[in-house]
């Protein structure tokens, strides 16, 4: 039986995920975190063979999810989930640890068939992504200026994207407002902007947001 624990913040896309799950003769949910937080505090006492992680949860993010889930003594496969169609999104979770990568409009027997395989040790990238990710990813003249973002200041942009203000990051990544603004600073050199309508405009054409 694949134990499977669902980490995802919108409870109606959660409960659809647990009942498709729950349909699947070889699989079982045996937990479920509606953030950051309380999904690596769950990892401490419940095991699981995957993590159903979406990439998009308050506080913690995915991204920023995968490498301490990995850094667990039996870390579980990961296997995100999210609403990003996005090659580069793609290749920065496969980079950080995770396993696999599906969108949430895929077809639900993918979904199904994606946490079998990584739940045998295989990887799985959501079908429609894996072409334009070897073309996207791999050519450096195609490249979205976001790729050259590095994980930290990725985590910024993204927030910066949705609102949050240079203090608010601060708290949540626990770090300074003076680092903070290093990261904004430089995150708006490299994507060419110059406000933060500008950066807002740039993660909606991008569909980061």
């Amino acid at each position: 039986m694949i134990r499977v624990l669902v980490a995802e913040d919108h409870t109606i896309v959660r409960e659809g995920i647990k009942q498709l799950i729950g349909l699947a003769k070889d699989m079982q949910v045996v937990g479920e975190a509606a953030n950051g937080e309380q999904l690596l505090e769950n990892l401490r006492h419940i095991h699981c063979e995957v993590v159903l992680l979406d990439i998009s949860m308050p506080g913690v993010n995915g991204l920023e999810a995968i490498p301490r889930i990995r850094a667990l003594n039996t870390p579980p496969a990961i296997l995100v989930l999210s609403m990003h169609d996005e090659a580069q999104m793609a290749a920065r979770a496969l980079k950080v640890g995770a396993a696999g990568y599906a969108t949430k409009d895929s077809d639900p027997a993918l979904l199904l068939t994606a946490i079998r395989r990584v739940a045998g040790g295989g990887r799985y990238i959501d079908p429609a992504l894996a072409d334009r990710m070897v073309f996207e990813v791999g050519l450096t003249e195609t490249r979205p200026l976001h790729s050259l973002l590095s994980q930290r200041e990725f985590s910024v942009f993204e927030r910066l994207a949705q609102g949050a203000n240079v203090n608010d990051i601060a708290q949540q990544l626990a770090l300074s407002n003076k680092t903070i603004s290093t990261h904004k600073a430089r995150l708006m050199q490299k994507l060419k902007v110059n406000s933060l309508a500008e950066l807002v405009k740039y993660a909606v054409e991008h569909k980061l947001v």
